[in-house]
C-alpha cells in the first residue's frame, strides 16, 4: 500500500469512526450519554458555548459588572446562536492573604460579600445565579482542587460526617494561583469525598451549572474523579471543567471518563505582572493590569495549532479539548487581533470543537479600574453569530491535521451528513507577506471518489464553485488567515 492510499486509509476510518460516534450520540438522551461514558459528569453532548469573565475582567469580578454581561448575551442576540452560559473565573471568594482562602464551618470558600452582596437570604453568588438562570442562561463558578489551609489550621468539620479538616489533609500544596494556601486531599482517608460532596452540594443549591476547576496536574487524577463524582451525587447536572496546571496527554483518559471538557494550554492571554498577584488589579496604581489590553495576539496562541493535532484522539461527544477563551469580536487594538487571525481563532476551535467561551468584553457598560472596550464590534459580533461556523463546533468532531508546513496548515474533518470540512491556514506571521495559494484534495480531506464533482463553499464569505472529479481544492488565504470551507460530494 501507498502512503498516500494508506493515509487516506486511516483518515476515512477516523471520519467514519467519528461520524458514527456523532450519529449515535445524537439519538441518545444525556442519561444514555451518561451511561456510555461511565463515570463522567453530567455530560453535555455538544461543546459549552458562553462568556468567562477572566480576559476582560480578570480580578475585578462583582454582581454588576458580572449581570452587566450576562445581560448583554441576551440584548446582543448572542444567546440566540447557543451562547448560554456566563461563567465567574477566580476571585469571587475572600482571599485575605497566602494562609489560604476563607472558609466556613465546614472548610469550603466563602463568598467575597463586599463585591457579590447578599439579596435577602441569598447570598451574592447565588443571587447572580439566579439572575443569570432569569434570563434563560447558565451559571459558572471557579475552584481549585484541595482545602485552604485555614480549615484545616481551624480543623473544621467535614459537613453531615464526623470527619474534621485534618485528618482527610495531605501536606501537599496544591496550585491556587491568585491566592494560594491550598493543600491536597488525601483520598485514601475516610471523609474526603464528603468533603468534595459538601462543596459541590454547596454550589448546586447556589444555582451552579458549570464548575471550572483549576491547577490540575498529572497528580490530581483522584481530584478529577472525586469531583465527578460528587456531581453525580448532588443530583445536579453539571458541566465539569478540568483546567492546568500542567498535565499531558497521559491524563487523557481520567479526563474522557470523568469530565466534559479539559484546558491543557496556556493561558490565550497575554498576561502581565498581575500573574499572581490578586492585589495587582484591585488596588491603585492598577500596575499588574497594564497587559489586559490586548488580550492576546495571533502568535501567542498559533501554538494551538500543535494542540489541536496533539489532542484530537481524545475529543468527541460529550468530552471536548479547550483551547481557552475566544478573544473575538472587540477590535484589532484590544483583542490584539486582525480580523483574518480572528476568523482562523474561530475556524481552529470549531475544527477542534472546542468550547465556544467568549472572554471578551460584551458591552461598553461595563468598565474596570484598567479601562474597558467599546463592546462588540459589528464584525466582531458578526463572525461570532456565523451559523455554519457554529455548526462546525457543534458537530462534535475533532479534525485532524492533515498538511503541516512552515507557513501553512491543514485541519479536516468528515462530518455525518457525508460532508467534509476543511480549514486551509496561513500561518504568516510577516506583516509584509502577501497572501498565498493554499491547496488540498477532497481525498487527503477523506471523501471518498465522486464522478460528479463537489461543491465547496466558503464558510466566512459564503461564496461557493464547483470542482471537478479531481477534488482538487485552492484557495487565495491572507497572512493569519484561513480559507473554512465545506467540501459536498455532488453525486
Amino acid at each position: 500500500m501507498t502512503v498516500a492510499l494508506r493515509r487516506w486509509s486511516q483518515l476515512r476510518r477516523i471520519a467514519i469512526v467519528s461520524a458514527l460516534a456523532v450519529a449515535v450520540f445524537s439519538l441518545s438522551s444525556v442519561a444514555g450519554a451518561q451511561a456510555a461514558t461511565g463515570s463522567r459528569a453530567s455530560a453535555d453532548p455538544t461543546p459549552v458555548m458562553g462568556w468567562s469573565s477572566w480576559s476582560f475582567l480578570r480580578f475585578g469580578v462583582d454582581t454588576q459588572r458580572i449581570e452587566a454581561e450576562a445581560k448583554a448575551l441576551v440584548t446582543t442576540g448572542l444567546v440566540n446562536y447557543g451562547y448560554n452560559h456566563v461563567n465567574i473565573d477566580d476571585n469571587w471568594y475572600v482571599c485575605p492573604g497566602p494562609q489560604g482562602p476563607d472558609v466556613d464551618q465546614y472548610g469550603r470558600w466563602v463568598v467575597d460579600s463586599s463585591e457579590f452582596p447578599n439579596v435577602g437570604s441569598e447570598n451574592g453568588i447565588a443571587a447572580v445565579a439566579a439572575y443569570a438562570h432569569s434570563l434563560g442562561l447558565k451559571f459558572g463558578i471557579y475552584e481549585t482542587a484541595g482545602i485552604s489551609d485555614q480549615a484545616v489550621a481551624a480543623n473544621t468539620s467535614v459537613q453531615g460526617t464526623n470527619y474534621t479538616a485534618d485528618e482527610i489533609a495531605s501536606t501537599r500544596t496544591q496550585a491556587n494561583y491568585n491566592c494560594g494556601g491550598m493543600v491536597d486531599l488525601n483520598y485514601k482517608a475516610a471523609g474526603a469525598q464528603a468533603y468534595v460532596n459538601s462543596v459541590v452540594d454547596q454550589l448546586a443549591g447556589w444555582g451552579v451549572d458549570y464548575i471550572k476547576l483549576d491547577g490540575i496536574t498529572d497528580h490530581n487524577r483522584a481530584d478529577i474523579k472525586a469531583w465527578s463524582k460528587a456531581i453525580t451525587q448532588s443530583g445536579r447536572t453539571m458541566v465539569l471543567d478540568t483546567t492546568e496546571g500542567q498535565f499531558n496527554t497521559k491524563l487523557a483518559p481520567t479526563l474522557d471518563k470523568f469530565s466534559n471538557q479539559w484546558e491543557f494550554a496556556p493561558d490565550i492571554e497575554i498576561n502581565g505582572p498581575d500573574e499572581g498577584s490578586a492585589d495587582a488589579c484591585n488596588t491603585a496604581p492598577f500596575t499588574g493590569c497594564l497587559s489586559v489590553f490586548p488580550f492576546t495576539s495571533y502568535a501567542h496562541w498559533s501554538d494551538r495549532f500543535n494542540d489541536v493535532a496533539t489532542w484530537q484522539p481524545y475529543g468527541g461527544p460529550g468530552g471536548f479539548n479547550d483551547y481557552d477563551s475566544i478573544e473575538v469580536g472587540d477590535g484589532e487594538a484590544d483583542s490584539g487581533m486582525s480580523v483574518a487571525a480572528e476568523q482562523s481563532q474561530l475556524s481552529l476551535w470549531a475544527l477542534g470543537s472546542a468550547p465556544f467561551i467568549l472572554g471578551v468584553n460584551l458591552t461598553s457598560a461595563v468598565t474596570n479600574a484598567f479601562g474597558s472596550t467599546g463592546g462588540l464590534t459589528a464584525s466582531g459580533l458578526q463572525m461570532l453569530e456565523n451559523r455554519q461556523v457554529i455548526e462546525v463546533d457543534q458537530d462534535a468532531i475533532d479534525a485532524s491535521r492533515i498538511a503541516d508546513a512552515a507557513d501553512s496548515q491543514v485541519f479536516a474533518k468528515v462530518e455525518p451528513s457525508g460532508d467534509a470540512i476543511v480549514g486551509l491556514f496561513d500561518t504568516n506571521q510577516s506583516s509584509s507577506a502577501t497572501p498565498q495559494t493554499l491547496s488540498t484534495t477532497a481525498s487527503a480531506a477523506g471523501l471518498p471518489a465522486d464522478a460528479a464533482g463537489y461543491t465547496v463553499t466558503n464558510l466566512w464569505t459564503g461564496t461557493t464553485q464547483t470542482v471537478s472529479a479531481a477534488g482538487q481544492i485552492n484557495a487565495t488565504v491572507a497572512p493569519e488567515g484561513v480559507a473554512l470551507l465545506r467540501i459536498t460530494p455532488i453525486g
